[in-house]
């Protein structure tokens, strides 16, 4: 039978371990918080105060009135005004400017005569990212400018308008995608990178002989040492999820005991993850280096947290299903922004039970080769 005393005492072992260790210590207490922050602010999809040139050939009001109306919206500044047209592929060229805007000549004559009066944006695209969302930003300030025109023209024919709005993230401050992701991937990494250590440690300080020889069951020895690091990360999350309220101003709409349910479950499986790399390579160096590989590149790349998963190749979609970071961020997205309960959440409920288990058993199975070897 499994004992609560045993494995208590291996817990406490564990942690008299780990505070001696400063490394260790920093890297529970301070890092998360720390990635947090530093990604926080770092990864942001918010583009505004876009350069661009502006060459008015027309030079009237109607074409002042348009440069005004790019320069208003926020998301762009005039930073130069070419005199030629030439000039303006030099600045491209040179990175000056991101775009150039161009009024030809006769702009408010068509205009007034009721005809299409075209203007030419040259976006730079080598910056795929930012050429779209400032495609998007003109095209969206090109169709109010026209509206107002027609409007001032009182003509009959009103323009066709789409009246849209946007739910759980109405600003599209992208914090408040980034941040809810951000803490499965950091969680992630950190709970796995720990528990790297523990049983690699042991063998570095030549102390697996005595745990090995200590009566005590290996489940026993596998949730003693879990316990301490488990601790840990729900207190390492429930710090990111204060400094992601406070700090970036994420909404938390949802069940605050629904998360940490799930958070509970996450955990169990990557520290049995980690816990598992370190009974299998016996080295920290190593034991760290594979985790890193194991838990951040998969977070990061194939979870949705800056890719979408519907746009990858099928290959890479099928390998997703077996991320548990891709449901732990459904869970922090939907808790956080959409304000959602089990009744949504289900099947990334089942996922993180699944998640916990096999890393449980993971760590079990290896801890227990090793000692018999």
């Amino acid at each position: 039978m499994l004992s609560p005393r045993r494995t208590l005492a291996m817990a406490r072992k564990e942690w008299i371990q780990l505070r001696r260790d400063p490394r260790s210590m920093v890297l529970a207490f301070g890092m998360p918080v720390l990635m947090l922050v530093f990604f926080g602010y770092a990864i942001s999809w918010d583009i505004t105060d876009i350069p661009i040139a502006v060459l008015d050939q027309d030079r009237t009001a109607r074409s002042r009135h348009l440069i005004d109306a790019f320069e208003a919206s926020g998301y762009f500044t005039v930073v130069s005004r070419p005199e030629r047209a030439s000039d303006i592929d030099d600045a491209l060229v040179h990175g000056r400017v991101t775009g150039a805007l161009t009024i030809p000549p006769g702009f408010t004559r068509d205009l007034a005569a009721g005809r299409p009066a075209a203007i030419q944006l040259l976006l730079d695209g080598s910056d795929a990212n930012t050429a779209t969302v400032a495609l998007n930003y003109s095209s969206a300030i090109a169709a109010g400018y026209s509206r107002d025109v027609l409007l001032q023209g009182r003509s009959i024919e009103a323009p066709a308008t789409a009246e849209t709005r946007v739910w759980y993230n109405p600003t599209l401050e992208s914090s408040n995608m980034i941040v809810p992701g951000l803490i499965a991937v950091v969680m992630s990494i950190i709970a796995a990178m720990l528990t790297a250590l523990t049983i690699a440690r042991e063998w570095e300080r030549g102390t697996m002989e005595q745990l090995a020889a200590t009566p005590v069951h290996r489940l026993e020895v596998v949730f003693g040492k879990l316990l301490p690091y488990l601790g840990i990360g729900m207190f390492d999350v429930a710090t990111t999820v204060l400094a992601g309220v406070l700090i970036f101003g994420v909404p938390l709409r949802g069940s605050i005991l629904l998360l940490a349910a799930m958070t509970l479950l996450f955990l169990l499986g990557a520290l049995g993850l980690g816990m598992a790399i370190s009974a299998v390579l016996k080295s920290q160096v190593l034991a760290t280096q594979v985790a890193m590989v194991a838990t951040y590149l998969p977070a990061l790349l194939l979870s949705g947290f800056l890719f979408d998963i519907a746009s990858m190749p099928a290959a890479l979609r099928a390998v997703s299903y077996i991320v548990p970071a891709k449901y732990y961020i459904a869970v922090t997205r939907g808790v956080f922004l959409k304000g959602v309960g089990i009744d949504v959440l289900w099947i990334q409920g089942i996922s993180m039970v699944a998640f916990a288990t096999v890393g449980i058993a993971l760590a079990t199975a290896a801890f227990r080769k090793r000692i018999e070897a």
